[in-house]
């Protein structure tokens, strides 16, 4: 039994009808666009060029990349070279005798280099980069006088600093500085404690 439709259900069906058409067609675009064949390049524009003027054709076209440089020179293949020893050549070479002005690095009998003397700094106490040396002790201010007479087997001298005269043996300290040492003939050794420095003073009358 067939059914009437109204106008509203025709409507809706032209409706129905055309958003399903319309969205096979977006289908179809979209398979065709991605996995359809690749469009061809598009040809490049010819542009005119301006015609050059004719210029005289050269005598012999030049090779590739050619330089104002010399020419390497072929000497043969690796099929035509010869592994024999030539016996005469290596004489030759070893024959060879040194030409040059100059030292021939290559024998052990050449005279050897001349190397130039450094120049002299222009500072004389320039190598004396070290602290000064210590001065030298300063002489002892005794005189030996003269001996005194001698107590229980002790020899005693007469000493003098300046106006003030001493009596002393050996291993006595005088003036709270001076140690009176070896008592000889004609002399007598003083150390300066202070200095550590021992002195022979010799007799004086």
């Amino acid at each position: 039994m067939a059914l009437r439709l109204g106008a509203e259900e025709k409507k809706k069906v032209y409706l129905a009808s055309g958003l399903g058409l319309l969205m096979l067609l977006l289908l179809i675009r979209f398979v065709w666009q991605n996995f359809g064949p690749s469009p061809a390049p598009p040809e490049p524009a010819v542009t005119p060029q301006a015609s050059a003027p004719e210029s005289p054709s050269p005598a012999a076209p030049s090779p590739p990349f050619a330089t104002s440089a010399a020419a390497a020179v072929k000497v043969g293949s690796l099929s035509s070279l010869d592994p024999t020893l030539h016996p005469e050549i290596m004489h030759q070479a070893e024959t060879l005798q040194y030409t040059g002005n100059g030292r021939n690095i290559f024998s052990q009998f050449s005279d050897p280099a001349d190397i130039p003397k450094p120049v002299a700094s222009a500072r004389p106490n320039a190598a004396a980069s070290g602290p000064p040396a210590p001065p030298p002790p300063p002489p002892i201010e005794l005189r030996f006088y003269g001996y005194a007479a001698e107590k229980s087997g002790h020899k005693e001298i007469f000493l003098l600093h300046g106006d003030d005269i001493f009596i002393a043996s050996e291993g006595e300290i005088v003036d709270r500085r001076y140690r009176v040492g070896k008592i000889g003939v004609a002399s007598v050794q003083i150390e300066d404690l202070p200095y550590h420095d021992t002195q022979t003073l010799p007799l004086q009358q």
